[in-house]
């Protein structure tokens, strides 16, 4: 049987045990590098999770998943504060075990795509703190530049900077750059920003 690759998918209410088993197997983990959710997150799981699903349903937020073929979760793709036909804020989290393996970076680039496709947006914008190395890369990698410093209370209480990636010209991450070196006219072999 051939292996299927995961597939990012839109969050629903049937997710919730698989999105729920990812952040507590991955707690420890993610509080190495972002601020720790904190056991009111867990106690209150099944609320915040409704609270989630009804912002997505009104177009504030969109909830993405990256799910493994055993309907496992191994990220966390979303864009918050979506100011329709403009910008939103993306965040992000990836299981330990498929940490540095491109996941992350593939997974940005596919949300990029969605975002100006899906959700008409032009700009997405990132904050990651001065520690977290990894999604300083992946944002890099993924044609993020930085804007400017994100403060204290844009990331849990953690010094950091802002990424900003203009979804509306067709500006090539170094990957694409390096899959595509003979696209000398980017906006006319380019279709999807």
């Amino acid at each position: 049987m051939a292996h299927m690759p995961p597939e990012l998918q839109r969050l629903r209410a049937d997710h919730a045990p698989a999105v729920l088993a990812f952040e507590l197997a991955n707690r420890a983990y993610f509080a190495a590098s972002i601020s720790d959710r904190g056991d009111d997150y867990f106690d209150q799981f099944t609320e915040r999770y409704d609270a989630l699903l009804a912002e997505q349903e009104a177009g504030i937020c969109a909830f993405y998943l990256l799910v493994a073929e055993d309907g496992s979760v191994l990220g966390r793709f979303n864009l918050f504060d979506i100011v329709e036909g403009q910008t939103a804020d993306l965040g992000y989290r990836v299981a330990q075990h498929v940490a540095g393996h491109g996941v992350a970076t593939a997974t940005v680039e596919e949300l990029c795509r969605l975002a100006a496709t899906q959700h008409g947006l032009r700009t997405l914008r990132a904050a990651t703190s001065h520690q977290n190395i990894a999604s300083q890369k992946v944002l890099a990698k993924a044609g993020f530049t930085p804007v400017g410093p994100a403060l204290p209370t844009d990331l849990g209480g953690k010094q950091g900077t802002w990424y900003q990636r203009d979804l509306g010209a067709a500006v090539l991450t170094p990957a694409e750059q390096e899959a595509a070196p003979q696209a000398t006219d980017i906006a006319c072999a380019r279709t999807d920003p």
